[in-house]
């Protein structure tokens, strides 16, 4: 939910949720009161910070989220439920795991983080394993390497003010995009079949490095998902840490694929070459969280 992020998300065809879902997503689509496109990561963003800045700071919403980002193709509706519910106790949950208590008490106070942890793991106790699956990944500051395997640089949706650079524009007549963004949109087959494609690369002529592993992690997700459904990944608030040239130069899910196809072809200068412009364009734009 924070200003400076980037989303990996998968929508699912309406047809992948159960009866009862499908009823209150296909309503809630013709609703003329949902947040719209332009104005979700606001709404999103908004909402958590009011939690946050309250008398008694909420690390997580009392109910989960009823919205969804949805984008519609021919006569197929397609949702990606926002679960901010859900990915507020995964984000608290590591937080904790991953922070002295001392220091984790200053920002919520133990008898509200001791609270937060019971209802995740009542929560937890009630539901299955699917339970805890989320249809989007938030990554701060940066946009991890691996996230740009699943895309083709032809996916690549740029708009810039009222310019506009699209090689394969998103078709969603219920996703009206902001007036400033960067998103790649495919089809999970694709998305799977990158993936794969990378991870024979990798083994083959690098090994186990942590790469692997990463690549690994995000196959592992999409396959928890309806083999028709989209992937998409979308810059979020990341394009307001760069200016309107740096986002025309970023190429990184074509530098990537370069790379890959390097290291598949013997052309291993080349392969460096390429995945060392993402590394450092990547590294240079996180090193902003901690500028003065």
């Amino acid at each position: 939910m924070l200003p400076y992020a980037a989303y990996l998300r998968v929508y699912e065809p309406l047809s992948a949720f159960t009866e009862r879902e499908r009823a209150f997503w296909a309503t809630y689509a013709d609703s003329k009161d949902r947040p719209r496109r332009a104005f979700a990561l606001e709404a999103e963003h908004s909402e958590a910070v009011r939690r946050l800045l309250g008398v008694s700071a909420m690390p997580a919403p009392g109910g989960e989220s009823a919205n969804a980002y949805l984008r519609r193709i021919e006569d197929t509706l397609y949702v990606c439920p926002w679960q901010s519910r859900l990915r507020s106790w995964l984000a608290f949950s590591r937080f904790r795991g991953a922070t002295p208590l001392k220091l984790a008490d200053r920002f919520v106070p133990r008898a509200i983080a001791e609270q937060t942890a019971d209802d995740f793991d009542r929560f937890k106790q009630k539901g299955s394993s699917s339970a805890l699956r989320t249809h989007i990944r938030t990554s701060t500051w940066h946009i991890p390497t691996p996230w740009f395997v699943p895309f083709d640089s032809a996916e690549r949706w740029l708009v810039l003010g009222r310019q506009e650079e699209s090689a394969a524009e998103p078709s969603a007549s219920t996703t009206t995009a902001p007036a400033r963004n960067l998103l790649y949109v495919t089809s999970m087959a694709q998305a799977r079949r990158r993936v794969a494609r990378a991870l024979v690369v990798i083994r083959r002529h690098v090994g186990e490095v942590t790469t692997l592993s990463d690549v690994e992690e995000v196959g592992r997700w999409l396959e928890e998902f309806h083999p028709h459904s989209l992937v998409e990944l979308d810059y979020g608030g990341l394009v307001h840490l760069m200016d309107d040239a740096t986002l025309q130069a970023d190429q990184s899910a074509a530098e990537l694929a370069a790379a890959l196809t390097g290291l598949d072809t013997g052309q291993e200068e080349l392969a460096f070459a390429m995945y060392q412009r993402v590394i450092v364009r990547w590294k240079s734009i996180q090193a902003l969280e901690s500028a003065n």
